[in-house]
């Protein structure tokens, strides 16, 4: 008997509020991509912070599922930074930055924000082809900014997107 091929349909996320509940599993997250990973710990003490915020990637339905991705980030006097951003290796090419990152846009947009600024290594291309269709613009560059786990330094471009 021969069975037909079955496409699935690919899963739909809702851009959610990060939720202190959500800090183990961000840092796992966090894990997969950053030669110094945060703690769930350093991710609690932030997301307990008035100036921090973030949004979390959950599967529709599926309110309690750990987070697919998620975005940090912080505002202060009218000037927003990201803090970090990261999709799970296991969930990537889905839109889900580009999401996460549109989550981050509209909320400092209700609050009147006037710039955002975020600092990404000057080899993470997929990244750097985000924030430049995000309409981010490099500001400036920290030669030998970020240390990989070999112990080889890469610089940080600092990008800027205005608001207003």
């Amino acid at each position: 008997m021969r069975i037909p091929f079955i496409a699935t349909r690919p899963r739909d996320y809702a851009m959610e509020a990060l939720r202190l509940s959500d800090s183990d599993a961000v840092a796992a997250i966090h894990r997969e991509d950053f030669a110094r990973p945060w703690s769930g710990d350093e991710f609690s003490a932030l997301l307990g912070e008035n100036t921090v915020f973030g949004f979390a990637a959950r599967q529709v339905g599926r309110g309690d599922a750990a987070p697919a991705g998620f975005v940090l980030a912080r505002l202060a006097a009218g000037e927003a930074e990201i803090l970090t951003v990261a999709v799970s290796r296991t969930q990537r090419r889905q839109g889900l930055g580009w999401r996460l990152m549109d989550a981050v846009l509209r909320e400092l947009h209700r609050q009147r924000a006037d710039a955002l600024f975020l600092e990404v290594d000057e080899t993470n291309e997929p990244a750097l082809a985000l924030y430049r269709r995000l309409g981010f613009r490099e500001v400036g560059r920290r030669p030998a900014y970020y240390r990989a786990a070999d112990g080889r330094r890469t610089g940080a471009l600092v990008m800027r997107r205005d608001l207003r």
